[in-house]
């Protein structure tokens, strides 16, 4: 039979094996936790973005992006980096029209907060003369530099943000838009492979009163300069051949951005591949957009 010092002696070494096993595991919980929190943010979010061909990338990158302008909010590329996000999820993967809206504003939103509170545009504002509204106008068409991208994102948020409001509204933020987005022409009309011609092509299909060979010459002019960028023949199909009523030169842009080949163009093969997928998108509600 087993003594009573003997059950005593195993209970107690049983305990302690125990103990021994749960402050193992306790402290590869709080080693694990040490890791994830001592995460760069900025480094997540980028290595997630840069795998956004993956809808669940984009979303862990907004979470830790997130994170890093709770961390510091006054972190220009952050807030930039936020307003790209939300442009992509508002213009290639929202489905329901109010929440593609609210993506727009909020990254039209981040990227004004990112551009107004930049120091060097700071810089600019406190060295220009004028009244509030006259002082902003005149520092945007001379910021620096540095703060190109949030100008860029900003435009292009608030201007598709003003797609879908009233003609009024459009019309009350023409100037604004235009300042922005001509100071980034300025500045640097490649950007976003022809980003700011672009750009232009798609705002004044959204214009009353204007001629449409306005839109047509800066769509050309982005596809002179970036032909293999799907994204300007998207757009031109999408804005200026819909808004023209030209259904045949719709359809043929379309169906050639279907047929090239991703993998041709490396460097831009994620960007190509969403505006394929825009483009296959467009080619569905193709009835319903030309009624």
């Amino acid at each position: 039979m087993i003594s009573y010092l003997q059950q005593n002696l195993f209970f107690t070494a049983l305990l302690f094996l125990l103990s021994l096993n749960w402050n193992c595991s306790s402290s590869k919980s709080i080693t694990a936790n040490k890791t994830e929190n001592t995460k760069n943010p900025i480094m997540e979010a980028t290595n997630y973005w840069n795998q956004r061909s993956n809808a669940e990338a984009i979303d862990k990158a907004e979470t830790y992006i997130n994170k890093a302008i709770e961390q510091n909010p006054n972190d220009f590329e952050s807030s930039i980096l936020l307003g790209k996000i939300k442009f992509t999820q508002a213009y290639f993967l929202e489905e329901n029209q109010s929440a593609k809206e609210l993506l727009f504003y909020e990254g039209k939103e981040i990227c004004k907060k990112g551009v107004l509170s930049h120091p060097d545009f700071i810089q600019v504002y406190n060295n220009t003369n004028g009244d509030s509204s006259i002082k902003l106008l005149s520092s945007l068409a001379n910021s620096p530099e540095s703060v190109l991208a949030g100008l860029y994102w900003w435009g292009q948020n608030l201007a598709h943000y003003l797609n879908n409001q009233s003609v009024i509204n459009r019309i009350n933020h023409r100037e604004l838009i235009e300042v922005i987005m001509h100071r980034v022409l300025a500045l640097d009309p490649g950007f976003d492979y022809s980003g700011p011609y672009r750009f232009f092509g798609m705002f004044y299909t959204k214009i009353p009163g204007l001629e449409i060979s306005q839109s047509l010459s800066y769509f050309n002019q982005a596809l002179k300069t970036n032909p293999d960028f799907l994204g300007n023949t998207v757009f031109m199909a999408e804005f200026l051949y819909q808004k023209s009523g030209n259904r045949e030169k719709f359809n043929q842009l379309l169906n050639d951005v279907l047929k090239v080949s991703l993998t041709k163009h490396p460097e831009i093969m994620t960007d190509n591949l969403f505006y394929q997928k825009r483009a296959q998108f467009l080619l569905e509600n193709e009835s319903s957009l030309f009624e």
